[in-house]
Parts: structure tokens; C-alpha cells; sequence
């Protein structure tokens, strides 16, 4: 577990047993979740951790001296511990809790912002999702920076040359995700950024699917900033998190103000309070904390590359079923890919794809899925997705390809 305990055999049957909504059935079918990259279900372990907060012991945090107070202090403090362990980040210091992904890269690119010139550039890739591409044109709008693009090759996978090309003295940061939520692609992050830093340029790491899915060792990658979303590491939304080196949090500015990110306040000065408190300014999302919290202790208890190479499985297993029908189309087969199929099918909308595939309870995602740039590169104007999870079976993983070859026949 993140506490070092030793970790249990992993079951995928035993694990889905622990999801209360995956006994449900949709349009008089098995639920079969396939929308795990959009929001993954929660186990009963978050769950209960949740409830057992709000039942008995909530208070603010930080601000009391009484019982309930230390109490919810304590676990919501414990739960960054649990986020630093999991990210193997030096200190719980180095983690700054957010709402989400989203806010977190906001929260960088605001205080990275304040010092750009015009004509500094940051480097995106074509593959990313738009919670990492519009906070940087926001740069280029009000700061006049320059946004430079990495190109996803055929396969899905970056070109990297090209990346090598783009590094120059002008480059601010580097802003890329460790795993694409449309190809599966997973990045060669360490690498990515060995070469930013060796123009003096910053590293953000975009890891709101590789949290779940790769390898969020942020001292392997040596990147100056990760950021990750609960809701998709099989906890509730609206919390997130912000890992930072000690040197660059402490360079960026405050991202919004109010209680608890000060140390002093008169009415002529400021002093501003260390990270990561300086960067969560009023009331927290406690009780989400608390859950992101719980999800990371009960997915560590699982040996990880168990988890993946399950995964893996029932994404080549969906692969060979539909191996050889000349109507469908795989969007990214980069080698050492994530267990996510985005697809197309010939003579249908991805939308009517999904929705008849839900007729057969069968959740599968359709539209741009946040990544525009990224579909105008493969000619897309939507596509559907499946995810697969730790709780997803063989079963799952049969039921999928046999609606979406129903929803086939529906069009054909």
C-alpha cells in the first residue's frame, strides 16, 4: 500500500465487487462501464470515508483548536501524506490541493504568466486536452507569448525530433501529457523533460490519465510540476493536485486570495504564506480531500503492474474480436499504449454509435473528448471511446465488441 504494507494479489472480479453502482443495469442490461477516462466509478472504500466524515467528525480545518477540528485536520492532512507517497514527491509540502487537473495547470500557467515577455514561448503537443492548451493561449492573448506545437505522428505517438527542434532560449515551459485521453498514448515524460531543462525551461506534466494508468514517479520524471484529477483515480470530483518542486512553488505567485494562504494582514501589507498553503486560499474541498485521500490507500493496495497488465488484456482481447471487419477505424496504436479505443465506424456518427451501444448497457464516450487540435490532425470531426479500468472484465471487454457490432448492423 502507499504506507508500504504489502500489496494484495490482484482480482479484477474481487475489485469490481467493491463498486456499488456496477451491480446497476442500464435499458434492462449489465451495466458495462467503458467511461472510465472521463470519471471512473468510486469503490465503497471512498464511499465510506466520505460519509464516515460527514457523520462524525467534520469541522473546518486548520482553524480550531476543538476535537473535531483536529480530527478532520488530521485527515485532511493525512490525505496529502497519502498524495505525496503516491507521486513519490520528497514532502507533503510539495503537494497543493486544487479542484482538478484543470485548476491546477490555471494555477501555473497564472503564476508562470506574470513573468512572460512577449515573444516567450511555451511548447504544447497536438495531443493534449484542452484543460492544456487553453490556459496557455490565455498567455498568448493577454502576454503575447508564443505557443509551439509538437506533432503526433501516424501512430499516436509524439514526434520527438520534431519536439528537439522546437527547444530554444526563448522557451519558457513545457506543458505535455504523460498519457493522451484519446490515444492511450503513454509519453516518454523523463525524457521530454531532460531536454526542456536542458534549455532552462520548465516541465509541466499533464497526469490526470497517467496517475491512473502510468508510472507518476515525479523525482524518475524530474518534472517541475504534475498535476492529476480525483475523479478519474477512482475518487470524487472537485479535488485535485498539484505536486511542485520546493523551488518552484516557492517562485510562483499567490493564485487567488483569502483566508489561509497569508501569514499577516494590516492595512498597508501582505505577507503571503509558504506553499503549499499559499495557493489555497479560503475553505478546502475537505470532505473530497478525505475521499482522493481513501481512493489512493485502496488502489495501492493493488500491484501495479497487475493492474496494467489486466488492462492491457482486455483492450487487445476487444482488438481481436474485431480484428479483420473493414468498417472500423483505431485512432492511436503507439507501441506501449494505454487501455483506451477511440474509434471510428464507417457509414455512422460516433453519437449514434454510443447511443445504440447503450441500448446493450454498454457506456462508451463520443464527441471531440476535449482534444480538438488532436482530432483536426486525424480528420475527425468526433469519434468514440472506450476506457478500460481495474474493474472492467473479459465479460466487459466481449460485451463491448458485441454491441458495437450490433450498432453496426443498426447503420449498415
Amino acid at each position: 500500500m502507499a504506507d508500504g504494507s504489502p500489496v494484495t494479489r490482484f482480482d479484477p472480479y474481487a475489485a469490481r465487487a467493491q463498486f456499488p453502482i456496477l451491480s446497476r443495469t442500464v435499458n434492462g442490461k449489465p451495466l458495462v462501464y467503458l467511461d472510465s477516462a472521463a470519471s471512473a466509478q468510486k469503490p465503497r472504500a471512498v464511499i465510506d470515508a466520505m460519509v464516515r466524515t460527514m457523520e462524525g467528525s467534520y469541522a473546518n480545518v486548520h482553524r480550531g483548536l476543538h476535537t473535531m477540528a483536529n480530527e478532520t485536520t488530521e485527515a485532511f492532512e493525512a490525505a496529502r501524506e497519502s498524495v505525496a507517497r503516491f507521486l513519490n514527491a520528497p514532502a507533503a509540502t510539495n503537494i497543493v490541493w486544487t479542484k482538478g487537473g484543470t485548476e491546477a495547470i490555471n494555477l501555473v500557467a497564472s503564476g508562470i504568466g506574470q513573468t512572460l515577455q512577449p515573444g516567450d514561448e511555451i511548447i504544447v503537443s497536438e495531443m493534449e486536452h484542452h484543460s492544456n492548451i487553453v490556459p496557455w493561449h490565455l498567455l498568448r492573448e493577454r502576454r503575447g507569448a508564443v505557443i509551439r506545437w509538437i506533432p503526433t505522428l501516424d501512430d499516436g505517438s509524439l514526434d520527438m525530433a520534431a519536439y528537439a527542434d522546437l527547444l530554444g532560449p526563448k522557451t519558457r515551459i513545457v506543458s505535455v501529457t504523460h498519457m493522451s485521453n484519446v490515444l492511450g498514448t503513454i509519453n516518454p515524460v523523463r525524457a521530454i523533460t531532460e531536454m526542456a531543462h536542458a534549455v532552462e525551461a520548465q516541465v509541466l506534466i499533464d497526469g490526470c490519465q497517467g496517475a491512473v494508468h502510468a508510472a507518476p514517479d515525479v523525482q524518475a520524471i524530474g518534472c517541475d510540476f504534475y498535476v492529476f484529477t480525483g475523479h478519474k483515480l477512482y475518487g470524487p470530483s472537485g479535488i485535485g493536485a498539484l505536486y511542485g518542486t520546493a523551488e518552484a512553488l516557492e517562485a510562483l505567485p499567490p493564485y487567488q486570495g483569502g483566508g489561509e494562504m497569508i501569514e499577516t494582514v494590516t492595512a498597508t501589507e501582505i505577507r503571503y504564506a509558504k506553499p503549499p498553503h499559499r495557493f489555497e486560499a479560503g475553505t478546502p474541498p475537505i470532505v473530497e480531500a478525505i475521499g482522493l485521500g481513501a481512493a489512493i490507500e485502496w488502489l495501492s493496495q493493488f500491484d501495479k503492474a497487475a493492474v496494467t497488465a489486466h488492462e492491457k488484456a482486455l483492450y487487445d482481447h476487444a482488438r481481436a474480436r474485431l480484428n479483420g471487419v473493414n468498417w472500423l477505424r483505431v485512432i492511436g496504436e503507439a507501441e506501449g499504449k494505454g487501455a483506451i479505443l477511440t474509434f471510428t465506424v464507417d457509414g455512422a456518427h460516433a453519437h449514434d454509435i454510443a447511443q445504440v451501444m447503450d441500448r446493450y448497457g454498454v457506456a462508451v464516450r463520443a464527441g471531440l473528448h476535449c482534444a480538438e487540435p488532436l482530432a483536426k490532425r486525424f480528420g475527425l470531426t468526433s469519434s468514440a471511446r472506450a476506457s478500460f479500468a481495474l474493474y472492467n472484465t473479459l465479460e466487459d471487454a466481449d460485451a463491448f465488441a458485441d454491441a458495437l457490432i450490433k450498432a453496426r448492423e443498426f447503420f449498415a
